[in-house]
């Protein structure tokens, strides 16, 4: 029997007439119905988070800690249940889905120690100025379906702590797991301060647009971050968007192939390739290539793509079908264009379940599609340089800003190439690792402010500047 799920709206789980289904990745059944939220619901919810608001944004720092320290809890405590039913709905391996419903957990318990003091500018005989943080009001936050507990938590979590309250809307793809971590917070959180809904891409515009919407926090794609802005920009909302990547590392010839070769690997391959900050691009010194190339392919080999809910899969299926058609157009583009392949290639449309196989190309040109597009998927094109020069140039040569990596023995070098790199992040000798104390943001069309630490949590306040004149007379 296919399971109903609720909207969470003041405080209350609501249902609607019309729903929309959910669907498993991994055998394209419905495993869940939800709510195809309409105007009317849109406005219950931000009113109810604008009357909320008025009292919330009067609370203590202890007071909002404990409350989003009750959301980690319940996270945590139900973790088991929450993990299979992401696996469930998003198709990454049940291995995958313990690191993010923990991570989340993790992230809410971390992100609650934040605050955010106030800042002394003057204290002298002539006056005393300081700059306050308050929050910024009414928060709409929109999820995206590759990691969708983590990026609800990371828009959640941050707007309680600072005094704001929130309307979030989960993708249509995934609301699942979203929805039951809604039951299991409702009376932890004070009526009105967190409101979950579900409805369809249309949803998105209405809460960008809704005048009773103060701030709007984004993670998506580039081309609907653009929408976003412009549909904010009526009424000056401030916004936070984390858009597209197309990741670059750069391995150096000193790098141990035996030892990068698994960690590159997963570096474009973990959540099938759906994530924002993977590898998308390997640039790999000349001197090492074949070797390293060849070593990838042969860890490629051994790991499993099938449904994540089996064990010893490592790759999922893609999520949903659009994007695993995407996926295949990119890899027909690149057989149609003659280019070599180590791995995959091989894909089935027809078949049951997204599923793309482990696809690695060897040495494509730079103006590929499968090169200067964001795969989002199983896909990684490994390419050859020949001077370091050479590969911070082509590393750069993108439109998108958001992460990036070098692999090296000398660290030292590393960081040298790192500081030359137009992205947010870099990472040397590792990838991935992202901490709830830390900021995270994109340059270039990768996005507008940041995420995480307390670069992350301005985000959610604007300053005030207070001015007592002294010995004035009045």
């Amino acid at each position: 029997m296919t399971k109903a799920y609720a909207n969470l709206i003041d405080g209350e789980m609501i249902t609607t007439s019309e729903t929309i289904e959910v669907v498993n990745p991994a055998n394209e059944q419905v495993i869940g119905v939800v709510p195809s939220c309409t105007k009317d619901e849109l406005d219950r919810a931000v009113d109810a988070a604008r009357s909320a608001f008025k009292s919330w944004k009067k609370t203590s720092a202890d007071e909002r800690q404990k409350v989003v320290q009750g959301i980690a809890a319940a996270i945590k405590d139900n973790a088991e249940e929450l993990y299979r039913l992401l696996t469930s709905e998003q198709g990454k391996p049940h291995a995958q889905a313990q690191q993010e419903i923990y991570g989340a957990a993790g992230l809410a318990a971390a992100q609650s120690t934040l605050t955010l003091d106030d800042v002394i500018n003057q204290d002298d005989d002539t006056r005393l100025s300081r700059t306050r943080r308050v929050p910024v009001g009414v928060v709409g936050g929109i999820v995206p379906w590759n990691f969708p507990i983590m990026m609800a938590i990371q828009k959640i979590v941050p707007a309680l702590v600072a005094g704001c309250t929130i309307v979030l809307k989960p993708s249509p793809f995934t609301p699942l797991t979203t929805l039951r971590i809604a039951e299991l917070i409702k009376d932890v959180v004070p009526a009105g301060t967190v409101n979950i809904i579900t409805g369809p891409d249309e949803l998105g515009p209405m809460i960008t647009e809704h005048p009773g919407i103060d701030k709007i926090t984004f993670t998506g794609s580039t081309a609907t971050g653009k929408k976003i802005m412009e549909g904010a920009s009526r009424d000056l909302k401030r916004i936070t968007l984390e858009l597209g990547g197309n990741d670059a590392s750069i391995v150096l010839p000193d790098a141990d192939v035996e030892k990068v070769a698994e960690q590159l690997f997963w570096s474009s391959f973990s959540n099938a390739g759906q994530v924002c900050i993977a590898a998308k691009r390997i640039y790999i010194h000349e001197d090492i290539y074949d070797d390293l190339s060849k070593a990838i392919a042969e860890y490629a080999k051994g790991v499993v793509v099938g449904d994540g809910s089996q064990q010893g899969t490592g790759v999922g299926p893609i999520q949903n079908k659009k994007q695993f058609e995407r996926v295949c157009e990119l890899i027909q583009d690149a057989k149609d264009n003659g280019y070599q392949f180590l791995t995959g290639g091989d894909t089935d449309p027809s078949g049951t379940g997204y599923y793309v196989p482990i696809t690695i190309l060897d040495n494509p040109p730079e103006d590929a599609r499968i090169v200067a597009e964001e795969q989002f998927g199983p896909v990684m094109p490994l390419m050859k340089f020949s001077t370091v020069e050479e590969a911070i140039e082509r590393a750069n040569n993108s439109e998108y800003g958001l992460a990036g990596a070098v692999w090296t023995k000398d660290t030292e070098k590393g960081v040298e190439i790192a500081e030359q790199l137009e992205t947010g992040t870099v990472w040397v000798n590792e990838f991935m690792q992202l901490s709830p104390f830390t900021p995270f943001g994109g340059h270039k069309q990768s996005g507008i402010g940041a995420e995480y630490g307390l670069d992350g949590l301005k985000e959610f306040t604007n300053p005030q500047v207070i001015t007592v004149k002294r010995d004035a007379a009045v």
